[in-house]
């Protein structure tokens, strides 16, 4: 990419739809950094269940959002990502941690505590980040937005392929079932709604290569500079 200022990149969309694939080569080919907001709310997901939290302890859950520090670091194996110190990048890609989180991150004082720290990350541009609120809520005035998605089945058919890869033992049926109830409750949540930003590029994936993905966000960022 030409020298030039650097902006903020926000790319939201639904569980499945390859937003964080694609982000991460965008950030790459533009030498950003990468923020992967979801893996904050699987962090404080995770720490509760590391803490014996039930699901409904609302206090529980915003106390280990306000005192968790997160970091994204950046290695020879690439991104990693540390909570408290500890690199949870794997862990928090748990199917368990992933179901928490969702509802975790419908409790608006974890949300105040996340957003605020994101749009710390975010200060000064030269970022991609990606999530569910960022073009909404976490960086409204982004020079860059795109909604990211893809067809239920196939988001589903793409997650299963992942999770199989990495060992997991779970049928394409309940990662569909799984995605259907997460897009239920993050649409229909009261406090930052999955929803696509008035000024957003919709960018549907199916049958597109991530090459091709990716390619089409850099031209967004390429006509943004122009602008």
């Amino acid at each position: 990419m030409p020298d030039g200022r650097k902006m903020t990149v926000a790319i939201d969309g639904p569980a499945g739809s390859g937003k964080s694939t694609v982000s991460k080569e965008t950030a790459r080919r533009l030498r950003y950094a990468y923020v992967d907001t979801g893996a904050m709310y699987r962090a404080v997901a995770l720490l509760g269940m590391r803490a014996g939290l039930a699901e409904d302890d609302r206090e529980g859950f915003i106390a280990q959002a306000a005192a968790a520090q997160m970091e994204f670091r950046v290695g020879d194996a690439g991104q990693r990502f540390f909570v408290n110190g500890e690199d949870l990048t794997d862990a928090v890609r748990d199917p368990a941690v992933g179901a928490l989180s969702s509802p975790v991150s419908a409790i608006p004082e974890v949300r105040q505590h996340l957003t605020a720290a994101q749009q710390r990350l975010a200060a000064g541009g030269g970022v991609v980040m990606e999530g569910r609120d960022i073009g909404t809520v976490v960086c409204p005035q982004a020079e860059v937005k795109v909604f990211v998605t893809a067809t239920p089945p196939e988001r589903a058919r793409r997650r299963w392929r992942e999770l199989q890869a990495k060992g997991q033992s779970i049928t394409e049926a309940e990662v569909l079932a799984e995605i259907t109830e997460r897009d239920e409750r993050d649409s229909s949540r009261d406090v930052a709604p999955l929803r696509k930003a008035d000024d957003a590029y919709e960018l549907i994936t199916d049958g597109l290569t991530i090459e091709e993905v990716v390619q089409r966000i850099l031209d967004l960022v390429r006509e943004a500079e122009s602008r």
